[in-house]
């Protein structure tokens, strides 16, 4: 990703902990020149190290998705504006950020047992802590869902994190424009929720 340096990461612990809050990555593959993009979730397998994920069999963009295929994840942290109002000294507006991109090799799941193994493990990952549904393997719907649905994991082959935290800023700064990520990050979204469910 585009440097500076100073707002590089190569944490992967600090990375692994942004795929884990915000799951939902863009799924980035390109096939004769043409880009495909999908916004689906994924789990990090901490034993493997894999990222894994299904993909809609419907979905065009599984043409691209062939063994051993490059492929790119993009996962999204909190961002914000920050005004220059925020700060001590005299800076100008910015945007800050937290990004993560991801580069692997596909490798598909095709064992209808894997298959199912993996749709548990990421219900089980995205129900949380309170677990209020539990998918069971014998679950007579999984036999039919697994038809229409591709599983795959990814060997990541390069990780790239993009922190734009106001790091070049006096410590001060650093920190007013770390609180204002906050702030805007618990900012409360029901009136723009309610008004995209009414126009659908």
């Amino acid at each position: 990703m585009y440097p500076p340096p100073h707002h590089q990461s190569d944490e992967i612990g600090k990375m692994i902990s942004v795929i884990k809050h915000f799951p939902l990555g863009m799924l980035v593959t390109a096939k004769d020149g043409n880009p495909f993009v999908t916004h689906i979730p994924f789990i990090y397998n901490e034993a493997s190290k894999k990222l894994v994920a299904h993909i809609d069999r419907n979905n065009p963009q599984l043409q691209t998705l062939t063994e051993n295929s490059e492929v790119t994840i993009v996962f999204k942290g909190p961002d914000t504006y920050i005004s220059p109002s925020v700060y001590s000294t005299s800076q100008l507006p910015t945007w800050n950020y937290i990004i993560v991109h991801i580069t692997g090799n596909i490798h598909l799941i095709n064992d209808p047992e894997g298959v199912k193994k993996t749709m548990i493990d990421m219900t089980e990952f995205l129900e949380g802590e309170a677990q209020k549904f539990t998918l069971k393997k014998d679950d007579p719907r999984m036999d039919r869902l697994i038809n229409y649905i591709q599983a795959f994991e990814i060997e990541i082959t390069n990780w790239e994190g993009k922190f734009k935290l106001s790091q070049d800023k006096i410590p001060q700064d650093f920190e007013n424009a770390k609180e204002e990520l906050i702030k805007k990050s618990r900012k409360d979204v029901s009136g723009f929720i309610d008004a995209i469910y009414m126009s659908n």
